[in-house]
């Protein structure tokens, strides 16, 4: 009876034991859930958030179901380039994300001749428009679109974006100019697939 009392005891005192360390551990893990939330959530807000290309406008540079990270903050200091690939609210209905990059920039005369991009500076130091020039895009392999014929200028605040597949691709040719406050921000990294790892994916 003894040894079976003294059994018992040790059992309950382990039992204590495990009661006061599960405990600990739950306070410790919620602790760790608390921090983790307060880091994480206004990063996906206001730095970074994941999208999942959908479609195949950037094909081949993208390719529909990769997953990409978006960096929504970068643009808050520095304007955007041509040449960078955003994730922006579509004008016609700002629930839909798309993904084009850069062609034309505020204060330019986008000009599209034969599936050919030529841009000029109506902002020249001097007064007077620069000479347009054509746009090299390697990142280009279908750059058939018909007889399309187009001209258009970009005011304050205005983009011209373009998918890098251009004949399955709806863009400023389409739809019009990007205003600034729709970009959403710069494609930063892409996850996956493993093989297509890579930091600024689709960089010029």
């Amino acid at each position: 009876m003894v040894n079976e009392t003294n059994d018992k005891k040790v059992i309950e005192e382990k039992n204590s034991s495990i009661k006061i360390l599960g405990h600990g551990f739950l306070k410790e893990t919620l602790n760790f859930a608390i921090i983790t939330f307060l880091i994480v959530v206004p990063i996906r807000i206001f730095v970074a958030q994941p999208f999942l290309v959908s479609g195949a406008s950037m094909d081949p540079t993208f390719k529909n179901g990769n997953y990409l990270i978006v960096d929504e903050i970068s643009y808050r200091f520095n304007e955007p380039q041509r040449g960078d690939v955003i994730v922006f609210k579509f004008p016609g209905d700002t629930s839909k994300f798309y993904i084009k990059r850069i062609i034309g920039l505020p204060g330019e005369l986008v000009e599209i001749k034969n599936g050919e991009v030529f841009i000029t500076n109506t902002n020249d130091v001097f007064g007077s428009d620069s000479a347009p020039f054509q746009l090299g895009e390697d990142y280009v392999v279908n750059k058939s679109f018909g007889n399309f014929s187009s001209k258009t200028p970009l005011n304050e605040d205005e983009y011209f974006v373009m998918g890098d597949n251009r004949p399955a691709s709806s863009d400023s040719r389409f739809w019009g100019v990007l205003p600034k406050k729709l970009i959403k921000g710069r494609a930063f990294l892409r996850l996956l697939p493993i093989n297509s790892l890579g930091v600024f994916p689709g960089s010029i």
